[in-house]
This record gives C-alpha cells, structure tokens and sequence, in this order.
C-alpha cells in the first residue's frame, strides 16, 4: 500500500497516519559520556584517597595490594578522561 494513501484500496478500511520521531536517548550529543567520564575519574579519586592512606582517621579494614594504587587507579582515572574527551568531540560535532 502506498504511503500517501488514507484509505486501504481493498477493504476501504482507514489508515491511521503514523508520524515518526527521533529516538530519545543517549544522542550523539556527548553528555551522557561526559557525564559517565567524570564519574570514573571522581570514583579513581575517591579509590586513590583512600588506598593510599591519605585518610588519616580513617583506615582501611584491610590491606590493598599496591597494584591496585598503582596500576588499576590511574587506569581506571585516564580511562574516565577518555570517555570524557569523546564525550566534548561528539558535542563539538553535533
């Protein structure tokens, strides 16, 4: 059936218009990356806070092995960094 038609030809039954929309969420607008990049790199802090025993009154109830200050923290950071880097190109874009 053709799209500018009304009416079905056969049975003469009526075609209700149908009007099509953007799809509504995460856009190419970038916020919601940027958003989730500064969560990530907040998380890394408060992690790295923490895990290296920059929290004086407050102890950590177990030992956390330096690989995770080292290594996991920083990557988990830079990580952040990125999405929210690609998030600010794809609002530049759009």
């Amino acid at each position: 059936m053709a799209a500018h038609l009304t009416q079905c030809p056969f049975c003469r039954e009526a075609v209700p218009q149908v009007q099509l929309t953007r799809r509504t969420g995460p856009g190419p607008d970038g916020r919601p990356q940027m958003r989730r990049g500064l969560l990530y790199m907040l998380l890394a802090a408060v992690i790295f806070y923490f895990t290296g025993g920059y929290s004086a009154p407050l102890w950590m109830p177990a030992q956390v092995l330096p690989v995770v200050t080292n290594v996991l923290v920083p990557l988990l950071f830079f990580s952040g960094f990125g999405l929210t880097i690609y998030g600010l190109i794809l609002r530049a874009k759009s």
